[in-house]
């Protein structure tokens, strides 16, 4: 089996729209939340949500190309981009049949989808589709599309579970890379979900929040007054590469993965289990396969969207498979971000592994009063980062239809 270490990280969020401007506002402990300025809203249940922020696509890939792409599809190639250059890469004195891209989104073109509806609708229902129509809604289209850019011919498919999408797409390179199939991965997720009917759909299931007159403080992990998740959007990168492949490059490494774990709640279709059934398999297996206890995690980014089930079910499953161990921390970074629904496990990946790089615990912001008594039992980080060593660091996704991923990741070196 081959070490598999973490070359390259690329970040386009709505705290920030690269890496080091999105790291930079986590441990800041800013909010990305804010009224929707993409469609109108006035007949919605929730008018906010956690958008990208001066974002300008032209200065990434040219309109000419870009109209041929759903948003999902543009801002994984703008992450992806980061990435590759961050991991200082040239391919041409590479193997680019080693070389694969694994990327997810739960979503894919909705909102393409969505306006092809209902400009049909506009047009009389008389059948004038665009062209482009059914390679931009397909959710694997931005793994092709990555491929293409940079004549990657290795391994290249999508990941599809809910909000526990990229985290898969993660652990499938890790696992890629460890058994010798690829040298190396791009790898990620991305997700464009703020639209019409994402909102609606959302709204329509009671998941998302309704705190219309405060949205900077609408997503607030473990606060009795949660109310739903803030949908976000955006995208995030990463460039796994053997530790022979990446030495023998000259690579800067970033971290280690080191175990990742999968499992199903096999419950509820939209609900987690309330006892964190899955949750506690994943996370037991992602620890087996890293070889440690749990005593040996550090830090913990939960999942935790702040919905009043999952939140608890989460903690629930972490004091189960943690015991009283009250060394790890825990942080719910959703809590700035926003959901980044099939995007969201890359995001957090990128955060649990810069704990690690830099020692730093981001933190949970907009939480006021614990539901119950959960701050006794563990470190929830409330309010401000904190400077603390992290040799270890683990990172749920859970997704509808009781999809879960966890991952792992090791300060390298250590």
């Amino acid at each position: 089996m081959h070490r598999v270490v973490i070359t390259g990280m690329g970040a386009l969020t709505p705290i920030g729209n690269n890496l080091t401007h999105f790291w930079e506002h986590l441990i800041q402990g800013k909010s990305g939340a804010g009224p929707i300025t993409r469609f109108p809203v006035k007949h919605f249940k929730t008018r906010f949500a956690c958008e990208l922020k001066d974002f300008k696509l032209e200065e990434h890939i040219p309109p000419s190309e870009s109209k041929k792409y759903d948003r999902f599809t543009t801002y994984a190639l703008v992450a992806a981009e980061e990435a590759i250059q961050h991991a200082n890469i040239d391919f041409d004195r590479l193997d680019r049949n080693r070389i694969g891209v694994i990327w997810g989104s739960g979503n894919g073109g909705i909102e393409t989808f969505g306006n092809e509806m209902i400009d049909y609708v506009k047009r009389g229902e008389i059948p004038k589709f665009n062209p482009f129509f059914i390679p931009k809604i397909i959710a694997d289209i931005a793994s092709g599309v990555i491929s293409m850019r940079y004549g990657l011919h290795g391994a290249n498919f999508s990941t599809i579970s809910a909000c526990a999408t990229s985290t898969t797409a993660l652990i499938e390179a890790f696992n890629y890379i460890r058994w010798g199939k690829q040298d190396m991965v791009i790898t990620g997720g991305s997700e464009a979900p703020i639209t019409i009917a994402g909102l609606g759909g959302f709204n329509a299931a009671r998941a998302l929040s309704t705190r219309n007159d405060d949205p900077k403080t609408a997503s607030r992990p473990f606060d009795v007054s949660r109310d739903g998740f803030v949908l976000g959007e955006g995208a995030g990168a990463l460039v796994l590469e053997s530790l022979e492949h990446a030495l023998a490059r000259g690579a800067i490494i970033h971290g280690e993965m080191v175990g990742g774990g999968m499992a199903a709640d096999a419950y509820h279709l939209t609900s987690t289990h309330p006892e964190g059934k899955g949750a506690i398999l994943g996370m037991q297996e992602a620890l087996r396969e890293a070889g440690v206890s749990a005593k040996s995690i550090d830090y913990i980014n939960m999942h935790a969207t702040s919905t009043p089930m999952g939140d608890l079910s989460e903690l629930k499953a972490i004091e189960k498979v943690f015991g009283n161990h009250n060394k790890v921390q825990i942080s719910a970074t959703k809590s700035m971000t926003g959901h980044l629904l099939g995007a969201a496990g890359a995001i957090e990946a990128i955060a649990s592994i810069m704990a690690t790089r830099e020692d730093i615990i981001p933190p949970t912001i907009n939480t006021k009063e614990i539901d119950g008594d959960w701050a006794d039992r563990f470190n929830l980080t409330l309010g401000q980062a904190e400077k603390r060593p992290v040799h270890y660091a683990m990172s749920n996704t859970f997704g509808f239809g009781g999809h879960i991923a966890t991952a792992i990741f090791k300060k390298y070196g250590h």
